[in-house]
């Protein structure tokens, strides 16, 4: 008998994710390209500037800058998914597509 191939378990997790989680994990490796620290992470004061625009209040990074698996972060892109999709517009494939519009939206 021919034993059955297990598909492997990182193909088995991208089937089952969402278009959105999809596009957020691809937002995410792309940043990772250009980006060491998150582009909305102020080294000076500390400052997360995403929480203003997602979160409506300021407050420090107590990531200190690092950007995967920040809920703020992955806040953001989900609502930029949103944003795109219910205007019907093109996804962006790359971070810096999307890099400078977060402060030009308006998520309301």
């Amino acid at each position: 008998m021919v034993a059955e191939e297990k598909p492997k378990v990182e193909e088995v997790a991208e089937e089952e994710m969402t278009p959105e989680k999809r596009w957020v994990q691809k937002m995410v490796k792309s940043a990772r390209r250009y980006h060491k620290l998150c582009p909305y992470y102020d080294k000076k004061t500390r400052q997360c500037l995403l929480m203003v625009t997602v979160e409506g209040r300021q407050g420090r990074c107590d990531r200190d800058g690092k950007f995967e698996n920040c809920p703020v972060f992955i806040k953001f892109l989900e609502k930029m998914f949103k944003y795109y999709t219910e205007r019907k517009k093109a996804l962006p494939t790359d971070f810096q597509d999307v890099v400078n519009q977060a402060f030009l939206i308006d998520f309301s």
